[in-house]
């Protein structure tokens, strides 16, 4: 029974096609696991962590393949083959969704807009790309000034309440 494992009770050893693994138990018994890998791992980015009740043990794969089983001796001829970022899929026709995402976004980056279209796109692309203060200075100018005031400026406007600056051919009415 595993309860309250120490790290100097443990010890978990990689090997590039072998995992082994000892436990003291409270009984004193030492609890030792061997295991062939079926196929190999990269013993340095391979890492065990002890928990309450287990330890677990995290082994990172040298290929992109599916494995069948944990241990014995690997043949080629049976490993299934994936891509990363692929998305499995009933149809036989297959599709980079990564891809697709990829061109609209390129798409939008690329398109021509005008008016109030491209207005929106520049505040959006100056909030997005802003840091913290830029978003907080925006959020703060906009909402206290009843949409007629757009400050980046945090210093100026985290110092002050922001009043309404409606265009000169105006006239503001509260509602």
């Amino acid at each position: 029974m595993l309860k309250n494992a120490q790290k100097d009770n443990v010890s978990v050893d990689f090997g590039a096609k072998k995992l082994t693994a000892v436990v003291k138990l409270l009984s004193g018994e030492d609890y030792c696991l061997n295991v062939n890998l079926l196929h190999p791992v990269v013993p340095e980015q391979s890492t065990y962590r002890i928990l309450s009740t287990k330890i677990e043990i995290k082994m990172k794969k040298t290929e992109a393949i599916h494995w069948e089983k944990l241990e014995g001796e690997g043949s080629l001829s049976t490993v299934k083959h994936f891509t990363p970022n692929q998305y499995p899929s009933s149809s036989h026709y297959t599709r980079n969704w990564d891809k697709v995402v990829g061109e609209i976004n390129e798409e939008e980056k690329n398109e021509n807009l005008e008016g109030d279209a491209a207005l929106n796109k520049l505040f959006h692309q100056i909030y997005s790309d802003g840091s913290d203060e830029v978003k907080r200075a925006m959020n703060k100018s906009f909402m206290e000034s009843g949409g007629t005031v757009l400050s980046t400026n945090w210093t100026d406007v985290g110092k002050r309440k922001v009043e309404m600056n409606p265009p000169d051919d105006v006239e503001w009415k509260k509602y």
